[in-house]
């Protein structure tokens, strides 16, 4: 393997809170809130440091804050509020997928598994009302379908090809430079259409 053999790269950025300590690993890798504002004046909550993955945490640690300013007394939800996609029967997968498959026998096995994998009971969106694969649009590659891109666009705000094949997803590793110019004029092709309605 040569660099020339690198599809992709990225950096993972994490930011820390500077509290002052001599070294870096001793720096807490939590999130730390700075409020401003009352007496009048519009509150202002600025965070600090924290990771995606605790981002429903740190959202209701966030309106604990606001809450009190703002008068709300709703409370905590998130804990027990399934992801979009989530709520598959029993949580289990492949019992999911078997029914999604069973529902939709047109579908290859690995397209359905994908779309499964990524969407969980949100795949049924994607293929809604559809009865083969030409009802999907183009296949701008791979096994990905313009209704794919019309379900991330009209549900996910995809807004750029690279919002599908690198943030959403990491088809861009699997597709080939075409392929990711059909994505690229697909949503070229999508603005227009919206700016035009």
């Amino acid at each position: 393997m040569t660099p020339a053999d690198i599809v992709w790269t990225y950096a993972g950025v994490r930011p820390l809170f500077d509290d002052a300590k001599g070294e870096a690993s001793a720096v807490t890798r939590d999130y730390v809130f700075d409020l401003d504002g009352g007496d009048g004046t519009p509150p202002l909550l600025s965070i600090f440091g924290g990771k995606l993955t605790t981002y429903r945490k740190l959202a209701e640690h966030a309106m604990a804050r606001f809450a009190p300013l703002l008068g709300c007394k709703a409370g905590a939800w998130t804990a027990d509020a399934v992801l979009p996609g989530g709520d598959l029967p029993a949580a289990d997968f492949e019992r999911f997928l078997l029914a999604f498959v069973a529902e939709h026998p047109w579908l290859p096995s690995p397209l359905a598994r994908r779309l499964a994998r990524a969407y969980g009971s949100r795949a049924g969106k994607i293929v809604e009302g559809r009865q083969g694969l030409n009802d999907l649009g183009q296949n701008l590659g791979g096994d990905l379908y313009e209704a794919e891109l019309d379900y991330l666009a009209a549900h996910e705000w995809a807004t750029t090809a690279d919002d599908v094949l690198w943030r959403r997803s990491k088809l861009g590793l699997h597709l080939d430079e075409a392929a990711k110019a059909r994505v690229e004029e697909w949503f070229r092709h999508h603005q227009e259409r919206r700016r035009a309605a």
